[in-house]
C-alpha cells in the first residue's frame, strides 16, 4: 500500500479541531466534525488494505484483527491505565462507578452504547467523563468486526456488485442518520448504524482508487477539488455548532470534504503539499494518541477544579496532550506495531490479558458502587454523593410522562397542583417543608414547561418528544378542570429552553417558530385559562444561574476541603444569563403572583450556594433535596400560595 503523506496531514486537520472544541474555544464550535473526518479516513484505509489482500487471494481475518489490535489497543490501554489512579484520587463513588462501567464498555467495544444509554437528563455532564471520546472507537471497532466479514462473503459477487451492495447500505445508514438527527439525536450521534455511512464513504474512495490512479486527474481539477475539500472541512469546523443536527445530511459537508481530499489531493497539488508538510504529517502521526489523551486531561482538570477551568489552562493541557501523544507514539505505538518486537501470539495474549484486567477492575468498581476498595473517608464520600441525588420531588415516577401514580400525590383530594418541568419537581420538598400536611399532586415532565399549545425543541429529543409534551400538558389541564378540590397551581420551568436567542418551539399545529416570538403570549394565555377555572396560579422563578455546575462545585469543595464561597453565584452573571427569563416573569407578574427565589438567596451582588451546612444547589440550577426544604421553610412556600389567594386555605 503506497504511503500518502497527505492522509497523515488530514489526520492532523481532524484531531486539532476536536481537541480545541473540547477545550472550549468557541471559534472551533464545530470541531467535533474531526471525528467524522477520522471515520472517512478509516473507511478508506481499511477498505484499501482488505481489497489488496482479497485481490491477491491472501486475506486473513486473523491477520486483519492482529493489525487492528496493534494499532488500537496498546496506546488505549496505557491511557486507561493512567486514568485509574487519577479516578481513584479525584472521583466520588458515583462518578467512580460511571468510570468503572466505561472501563468495561471500552474493553468490549461497546463504549458508544454505554454513553448513549447514560445520556439522560440528570446524568453526569459529558465533559466530566474521562473516557467519553472512546465512543468513536466503539463505532470503528464494531465496523471492524462486521465489515471484513461482509467483504469476504460477498467477494464472489465481483467488485461492481459488491460496491452496489455497499451503496445500498450507505443510503440506508444515511437515511437512518437523517431521521435520527431529529427523532432520536442522541442515539443517532453515538450508534454504529447511523455512523456506518461515513466509513462507507471512505470505502468508496478505496474502491475507486484501487482501480484508478489519482494522477489521472488533471492538475486543475485536482487543485480545485482538493481545495474545495479542505474548505468544506474548515467551514464545518468554524460554522457548525452543537445545535447543528448531526450526523444527518449536515455531516455530508465535512465527510464529502474529506472524500475530495482523499481522491484529489496528492503531492503534485498545493493542498497535498500543504497537508504533507512536516508539521501536519508529524501531528497526523501522533493524532491517535493525541485523541486518546486530550479527553482524560480535560475531564480530570474539570473534576479537580471547583469551577470551569480557564482557556489558558485548557491551552496548556492541549499542548500537554500533544507531548504525551508523541511519547506514547514513540514508546508504545511504534514498538507494539513492530512484529519483530512482539509476535502475533504475544500481541493477542497481551490484548486478552489487558482486556481481562480492565473488565475485572471495571466490574469490581460497578459492583461496589464506585467504592473500589476500603478507602479512607469512604463513609464521608458516600454521604457527600447521597446529598446530590436528583430531586424528582415526590418520586421518580413523576419525571418522564403523565401519570396517575399514587407516589405522585400526598392526598386523594389535592389542594395544590405542581405543574412544570424539573424546575417544578425540585420545589416539592420545599412545599412539604413549609407545610407537612399539604395536600399536593405532582404533574411534571423533564424539560416540558407548564405552557399550553407549545413545546420546546430540545437537543436530546425529537419532534415526537415535543408533540408528547403538548399532549401531556393538555392532559394536565383536563385533570385540573375536573379536580374541583385544587385551589393553587404552582407553575415553574427553567424557561430558557423556550426563550433563549436560538430556541425554537413546536406549536400545536405543527409549526416551528422562534420561542421568543410566542412563549410570553402562550404562558399568559395559560395563566388566564387557569384563572378562568377559578384556580390561583403562582409562578416560581428558577434559581440564579451562571452557567457553571454549582452543585458539582460544592461537591468538590467538600471533597478537596476548599472554600465553598467560590461556588456562590454572581448576581450580575445570573442576570446576563437569565435576562430573557427575568423579562418574561416580570410580564407574568402583571397578571399573577411570582415567587422570586432570588429573594431567599441573593444579597447585594452575590447569591449563596449554601447556607451553613446546607447545600442549596444540586447542579447548575436545581435545588438539592435539603436545599429545597431549607428554602421552602425560609421563604414559606405554602404561605406564598395562601397570600396569593388573599384568603386562608380551605
Amino acid at each position: 500500500m503506497k504511503y500518502r503523506a497527505e492522509i497523515d496531514g488530514l489526520r492532523a486537520l481532524a484531531v486539532l479541531p476536536v481537541i480545541l472544541f473540547h477545550a472550549g474555544f468557541e471559534t472551533f464550535s464545530g470541531g467535533f466534525v474531526g471525528v467524522d473526518v477520522f471515520f472517512v479516513i478509516s473507511g478508506y484505509l481499511i477498505t484499501t488494505i482488505i481489497l489488496i489482500d482479497l485481490d491477491h487471494g491472501q486475506f486473513s481475518l486473523l491477520n486483519f484483527y492482529e493489525r487492528r489490535i496493534r494499532r488500537i489497543t496498546p496506546a488505549l490501554s496505557l491511557v486507561m491505565l493512567v486514568c485509574i489512579p487519577l479516578a481513584w484520587f479525584w472521583l466520588l463513588p458515583g462518578d467512580m462507578k460511571d468510570f468503572s462501567q466505561s472501563l468495561v464498555a471500552v474493553s468490549v467495544f461497546a463504549s458508544n452504547i454505554l454513553f448513549w444509554q447514560e445520556s439522560g437528563y440528570f446524568d453526569t455532564a459529558a465533559d466530566l467523563k474521562p473516557l467519553l471520546h472512546t465512543w468513536s472507537l466503539g463505532v470503528e471497532e464494531q465496523f471492524y468486526v462486521l465489515y471484513p466479514l461482509l467483504l469476504m462473503y460477498l467477494w464472489w459477487l465481483g467488485r461492481r456488485w459488491l460496491a452496489t451492495v455497499l451503496l445500498g447500505l450507505f443510503f440506508v445508514s444515511l437515511t437512518a442518520a437523517q431521521w435520527a438527527s431529529n427523532a432520536m439525536p442522541t442515539a443517532g450521534f453515538y450508534l454504529f448504524p447511523t455512523r456506518g455511512w461515513e466509513l462507507l464513504l471512505g470505502a468508496f474512495a478505496a474502491f475507486y482508487l484501487s482501480r484508478a490512479d489519482c494522477s489521472g486527474f488533471s492538475v486543475r481539477l485536482s487543485e480545485f477539488a482538493g481545495c474545495l475539500g479542505v474548505i468544506l472541512i474548515l467551514y464545518s469546523v468554524f460554522v457548525f455548532s452543537e445545535g447543528t443536527p448531526f450526523p444527518g445530511l449536515y455531516a455530508l459537508v465535512p465527510t464529502v470534504g474529506t472524500l475530495l481530499v482523499i481522491l484529489f489531493a496528492s503531492q503534485r497539488t498545493v493542498v497535498g503539499q500543504f497537508l504533507g508538510s512536516r508539521v501536519f504529517v508529524g501531528i497526523g502521526l501522533i493524532s491517535y494518541s493525541a485523541y486518546l489523551w486530550h479527553q482524560p486531561l480535560f475531564a480530570f482538570a474539570r473534576h479537580r477544579s471547583l469551577t470551569e477551568p480557564g482557556l489558558f489552562l485548557f491551552a496548556l493541557l492541549s499542548v500537554a496532550a500533544l507531548v504525551l501523544a508523541y511519547l506514547s507514539w514513540r514508546f508504545v505505538e511504534l514498538p507494539f506495531g513492530n512484529k519483530a518486537y512482539l509476535t502475533r501470539k504475544q500481541i493477542f495474549l497481551w490484548a486478552t490479558l489487558g482486556s481481562g484486567f480492565f473488565v475485572s477492575v471495571g466490574l469490581f468498581g460497578h459492583l461496589t458502587q464506585g467504592v473500589f476498595f476500603e478507602r479512607q473517608r469512604f463513609t464521608e464520600l458516600t454521604e457527600i454523593d447521597a446529598r446530590f441525588v436528583p430531586n424528582h420531588g415526590l418520586s421518580t415516577d413523576c419525571e418522564n410522562d403523565y401519570n396517575e401514580s399514587e407516589n405522585c400525590q400526598t392526598h386523594d383530594n389535592p389542594e395544590v397542583l405542581v405543574w412544570g418541568d424539573s424546575y417544578a419537581m425540585h420545589l416539592v420538598p420545599g412545599l412539604l417543608a413549609s407545610n407537612p400536611d399539604i395536600k399536593l399532586v405532582q404533574k411534571t415532565v423533564s424539560a416540558c414547561g407548564p405552557i399550553l399549545d407549545i413545546a420546546p425543541r430540545v437537543d436530546w429529543g425529537g419532534p415526537s418528544w415535543s408533540e408528547q409534551c403538548i399532549a401531556i400538558n393538555d392532559k394536565i389541564f383536563e385533570f385540573l378542570k375536573t379536580s374541583p378540590g385544587i385551589k393553587y397551581v404552582v407553575m415553574s420551568s427553567l424557561l430558557r429552553q423556550y426563550i433563549s436567542e436560538d430556541s425554537t418551539v413546536l406549536t400545536r399545529y405543527g409549526a416551528i417558530v422562534p420561542g421568543q416570538r410566542i412563549t410570553i403570549e402562550s404562558m399568559i394565555s395559560t395563566i388566564n385559562q387557569i384563572k378562568a377555572l377559578g384556580k390561583i396560579p403562582v409562578v416560581f422563578s428558577p434559581l440564579p444561574q451562571n452557567g457553571e455546575n454549582i452543585g458539582l462545585c460544592l461537591k468538590k469543595a467538600m471533597l478537596f476541603d476548599a472554600d465553598r464561597n467560590q461556588c456562590n453565584v454572581s448576581a450580575g452573571d445570573s442576570y446576563v444569563l437569565q435576562a430573557d427569563v427575568w423579562g418574561l416573569l416580570e410580564k407574568v407578574e402583571e397578571i399573577t403572583a411570582v415567587v422570586w427565589l432570588t429573594e431567599g438567596l441573593c444579597l447585594s451582588d452575590s447569591c449563596k450556594a449554601f447556607a451553613g451546612d446546607i447545600l442549596i444547589y444540586r447542579d447548575s440550577g436545581h435545588l438539592s433535596l435539603e436545599g429545597s426544604a431549607y428554602l421552602g421553610r425560609e421563604m414559606d412556600f405554602y404561605g406564598r400560595l395562601v397570600r396569593a389567594s388573599g384568603s386562608p386555605p380551605n
